[in-house]
């Protein structure tokens, strides 16, 4: 596969994708592939000396030699092996599929320590990876053609891995989850990684797997010898197909109305050209899909409604055709006394909190045993958190756009589609990054370099207040710091920027920023006084001359196992309202406050009202004045797009009997391990809500037991033409608050600024 065909079928699959060729294989001999699709998106830079022998490779103030045909490099002076030499072929850099890997696993960042007690719920190392995967495929039940879409740490025992994050002490068994593809057959495994003895194969009846790197590669193979395929271009006007960009989607469900069937294992591909501007999104094949079976290798039908001219026009984003780069002076983050955040392994202290940290493949970060020290006292607040799962629909009915509502992290897998940071780009330069180490469709481990940052920054005055009376007047005020920890999955077109942001008053900010470029729709209207412009925007903006933003949504749903000192729980809801004033004097009308615990599952579902309190508090702990502890869920903290109050669907509309999370902004659950994703495991196809819909269905009792609280935030995006031809970062605020949690306010101890000598 020449380099060109190797980027069409990377259009969609993002950092994993490039970091990550062992997909493209299972086993046998190294597979090799040019070193920039291997390092494009790590923000690595690489040379060959003048003697073409050498590689070097320049990492932020990491330097890499690798010596050609060797299979020792050097990271800053050390010796790292490689599994395979790098080499030169027909003038072109090529190394093997787990380069990468190779150089990055053993080089954790200084600020790490090592932990002697290991964390039970510490991600598979490599090497265990490895092991997990070995053992299955020399089990009876592995066929070589199967594919792995998940090598996981088995959920360990909430309770016991409370008492040992508490000092208790445990032995903890370390099994494996696994997924793995047989076709269209899904089978479901467990695996003791320490006999390597199966535990569990089930086959899942019905279910549509993951999409993997292998389907993007079959994709791109399939279109580009299709001469139906070919011919359509041609009716466009495009005769070199080399330059068609296309892009591998999920297909949805309509119960046959697409005139799909339903046991099919499909994708659709839509494509773009690239006219070597560097942004082939800016050129959609409008009224071209490709619906193409999986199982069969071919494409099961082209669906054509009619030639739009592509707009030709170059909008590359990367600053080539701007005549004059702005004068932006350097603005540094120092510290030089040291962090204030101290790391051991994945466990991370700031200021009074704590809590371990790992990568998970399909939702990301996750946030466990969470606790913060009130005044020397270890106090619960959340035994997990995470992205739960997240849609994007677009409300365009058209031949290409439809099907359109991706469930990211279900289908794709977000944290597979990690983007590695830059530091002072994309993370301030005082920034600790940390590595990741996942496995891929033939179960090997790959360590994706600068996955996660995790670092401090100045955020505004804690508190302030300047005395004019009484016998201390004066200014008293404290600076407010905050704790990220941040995190970017692209996927396709657009990249989510999500961070987790802990203040030192407890609050806990959880922000999500889209960038990227929009998903564009080719229109015969330049300007909106053009007589089809009326009918062309009907579905979104004109955003440039023939290119239409599509309207359309970004709706996040986090999984947050809150145990608020200790794991009893109940929902609170507090509205304020108005009453008659019937206590005397001149006033009518009176402020209170009505206060209601909700009982059931069922009961909990709700849009958020901004003007009312919910809360997850415990009811058997009080503050000093009697209240029972606890925090406020607060879905929109603020935003810079319209906030997306609910779905922008009818109630009869194909998604809803699929997807219900998307439209309510609070759901709380009795706590059970295996319900994890608010979409339900298997969302890729399928015809029913096997998420939150399912789970709320037997409307358990939430009052006063372990419970799991999920929150839905988004915004709608009505695109502009200042997000054209890429996106300024759009930010949706939610937030976790304490509500009586404290006895007083939490940052009485926070010193004073010194005052400057004159």
């Amino acid at each position: 596969m020449d380099n060109k065909k190797t980027l069409l079928a990377l259009s969609l699959a993002s950092s994993l994708l490039l970091l990550s060729p062992a997909a493209m294989a299972h086993g046998g001999s190294p597979d090799y592939l040019p070193i920039d699709q291997v390092l494009r998106s790590s923000g690595a830079t690489y040379e060959l000396n003048d003697d073409s022998n050498e590689l070097l490779i320049t990492y932020g103030e990491t330097e890499i030699r690798v010596p050609l045909g060797e299979t020792q490099a050097f990271y800053n002076g050390e010796p790292v092996e490689l599994s395979a030499p790098a080499r030169l072929h027909d003038g072109e850099v090529q190394v093997e599929r787990s380069f990468v890997h190779d150089l990055f696993r053993d080089h954790v960042p200084q600020t790490m320590m090592t932990e002697s007690r290991r964390h039970p719920l510490d991600s598979l190392t490599a090497e265990e990876i490895s092991q997990a995967a070995d053992a299955v495929k020399s089990s009876s039940h592995y066929q070589d053609n199967m594919r792995f879409t998940e090598i996981r740490l088995a959920d360990q025992d909430k309770s016991s891995v409370w008492d040992w994050s508490f000092g208790g002490e445990h032995d903890f068994n370390r099994h494996v989850e696994f997924t793995v593809l047989d076709g269209r057959r899904v089978i479901e495994g467990t695996l003791d990684l320490a006999s390597g003895e199966i535990l569990r194969w089930e086959h899942i009846e019905g279910a549509h797997g993951m999409i993997t790197y292998d389907d993007f590669m079959a994709v791109q193979e399939i279109i580009a010898e299709s001469e139906a395929y070919k011919e359509a271009l041609r009716r466009r006007g495009i005769e070199d197909t080399d330059k068609v960009v296309g892009t591998p989607l999920t297909v949805g469900y309509f119960d046959g109305e697409d005139g799909l069937e339903q046991e099919s294992r499909l994708l659709k591909v839509v494509s773009y050209l690239d006219v070597g501007d560097g942004n082939y999104w800016a050129h959609p094949i409008e009224n071209l899909v490709a619906v193409v079976d999986l199982e069969n290798n071919n494409i099961l039908k082209i669906e054509d409604e009619g030639v739009v001219p592509i707009p030709m026009t170059p909008r590359p984003y990367d600053g080539r055709d701007q005549h004059e780069i702005a004068d932006v002076k350097p603005l540094l983050t120092t510290e030089p006394e040291g962090q204030n955040v101290s790391m051991s392994d994945s466990m991370i202290q700031w200021q009074n909190w704590d809590f371990h940290l790992k990568l998970d493949a399909r939702v990301g970060p996750v946030i466990s045993t969470l606790t913060y020290n009130d005044q020397g006292e270890k106090r619960k607040v959340m035994y997990e958190g995470s992205l739960g799962g997240m849609i994007v629909p677009y409300g365009d009915p058209d031949v290409g756009w439809y099907f359109k509502a991706y469930l990211d992290s279900g289908e794709y897998g977000m944290g597979n589609l990690t983007s590695p940071l830059v530091p002072g780009a994309d993370v301030p330069t005082n920034a600790t990054l940390l590595p990741a180490t996942l496995a891929d469709s033939n179960g090997d481990p790959f360590t994706i370099p600068n996955a996660i940052a995790v670092f401090e920054r100045y955020a505004g005055p804690e508190f302030k207040h300047t005395e004019m009376l009484g016998s201390s007047p004066g200014n008293e005020s404290r600076e407010r710091r905050e704790l990220v920890v941040r995190w970017v999955s692209t996927i396709g077109n657009y990249d989510y920027m999500f961070d987790w942001i802990f203040m030192a008053n407890g609050n806990i900010q959880l922000t999500v920023g889209a960038s990227g470029i929009e998903a564009v729709k080719a229109v015969r209207s330049r300007t909106m006084h053009d007589e089809t412009a009326e009918e062309d925007t009907r579905y979104g903006t004109l955003i440039d001359h023939n290119i239409v933003g599509t309207t359309h949504q970004h709706i996040y749903n986090f999984r947050l196992d809150l145990d608020v000192d200790g794991e009893q729980n109940s929902l609170m809801e507090i509205d304020p309202v108005v009453e008659e004033n019937t206590a005397g004097g001149p006033r009518k009308s009176v402020m209170v406050t009505r206060e209601r615990v909700v009982p059931t599952e069922l009961d909990s579902v709700q849009k958020f009202d901004p003007s009312t309190i919910r809360l997850m508090i415990n009811p058997n702990e009080e503050n000093r004045m009697g209240y029972p502890v606890g925090y406020q869920v607060i879905p929109f903290a603020g935003g810079t797009h319209p906030i997306a109050k609910g779905a922008l669907f009818s109630e009869d509309d194909w998604l809803f009997k699929r997807v219900n999370f998307m439209d309510k902004q609070i759901w709380v659950t009795q706590y059970d391990p295996d319900e994890r994703f608010p979409e339900g495991k298997y969302p890729n196809r399928a015809a029913t809500d096997t998420g939150l819909e399912a789970f709320v269905e037997d409307d358990q009792p939430i009052e006063n037991v372990d419970t799991v609280l999920w929150m839905t935030t988004g915004a709608t995006h009505v695109a502009r033409a200042e997000e054209w031809p890429i996106m300024p970062t759009e930010y949706v605020h939610s937030m976790l608050k304490p509500w009586n949690f404290f006895d007083q306010t939490p940052t009485l101890n926070l010193p004073a600024p010194e005052t400057p000598e004159n």
